[in-house]
């Protein structure tokens, strides 16, 4: 028998050191959370400055560097956004400039842009105005000389249920009959219309919102984002006031009763604004109805239905 000193084991072989094995590229390094200021046109055309979060990456496809030119990614967003209005020029220019930038270590560049569009609206009837607050967000990507551009916003409006609608009449016909079971004079008939005793029962509506993403065909100057806003909120007819007088409100009223809608007919609505715009390439709309009835709320989703385009996700977008 020999001994373990005669004959010593071999060494385990050591794992190979992480810098040593082969590198992947990387599908996105860079920043988040930037601030920045745009210059974004109004609904008169007037450039309006509104603060902003940016985030822009690129992808590192050589296997051994370590970094990318952060600093002058930044430079050139600050640059360019500071001194351009926000539109298809301003995004390609930034775009290419920061792939230029990294000299060799990336093929495309991806940025996203999310602020707040404030827009005055007037009210139905009055000569009231107040300011409104649309989320918007922008992605735009560059790669082999193509500009991809997405954009999505949400839209609110008041939704009235018609089953609901439809049992408060019926409501309202049975008390009728208990009211009046013989003739009655046309003044007390109207008398009776106007008092809380004739109306027994209202239909049940609440706040909804409209979410719509869409893939462009990046053939114009300025974003459309006003007109695509003022497409679906006509679309929708009930969109939520700011400054009201009893005239705008009574309006109100009247429109939510001659536009009852579950969020099926507010999707079919959206679907058929959003599909006869020639700009539009995929889109991506969700309704949804905070109900005033249950605890949960009613959704819709619809799409354009482009072959690998935009998937039917049912979640809301993240703002």
């Amino acid at each position: 028998m020999t001994s373990d000193a005669a004959c010593p084991r071999q060494p385990e072989a050591l794992p190979e050191a992480p810098s040593l094995r082969p590198q992947p590229p990387l599908a996105g390094v860079g920043m988040d959370g930037i601030d920045v200021a745009l210059l974004v046109p109004g609904a008169d055309g007037m450039p309006w400055r509104l603060p902003a979060k940016a985030q822009i990456s690129v992808n590192l496809v050589d296997p051994s560097a370590r970094g990318i030119h952060m600093s002058r990614l930044y430079r050139i967003l600050d640059q360019v956004f500071g001194a351009h209005p926000l539109g298809v020029a301003s995004l390609r220019s930034a775009l290419t400039q920061c792939l230029d930038s990294q000299q060799g270590l990336a093929t495309e560049v991806r940025l996203g842009l999310r602020y707040d569009l404030l827009l005055r609206r007037p009210a139905l009837l009055s000569d009231s105005h107040g300011t409104k607050r649309y989320p918007v967000r922008v992605l735009a990507r560059l790669a082999g000389g193509e500009l991809t551009l997405e954009l999505a916003t949400a839209v609110s409006y008041s939704s009235t249920c018609p089953c609901s609608a439809a049992l408060a009449r019926q409501l309202i016909q049975q008390q009728f009959d208990r009211d009046f079971p013989g003739e009655l004079s046309r003044d007390a008939l109207r008398a009776w219309l106007g008092s809380e005793a004739g109306i027994v029962a209202t239909p049940h509506g609440q706040r909804s919102t409209a979410e719509f993403k869409l893939k462009l065909l990046p053939a114009f100057e300025q974003l459309p984002v006003v007109d695509f806003i003022d497409r679906v909120e006509a679309a929708l007819v009930t969109v939520t006031q700011t400054a009201v007088r009893r005239e705008d409100e009574q309006a109100f009223a009247r429109l939510n009763g001659a536009n009852l809608m579950f969020c099926e007919d507010a999707a079919r609505r959206v679907h058929a604004a959003l599909d006869a715009d020639p700009r539009i390439l995929d889109f991506w709309a969700r309704n949804a109805h905070y109900e005033s009835l249950h605890p949960h709320d009613a959704v819709a989703v619809s799409t354009k239905g482009v072959r690998g385009g935009y998937a039917a996700d049912f979640g809301a977008l993240s703002w």
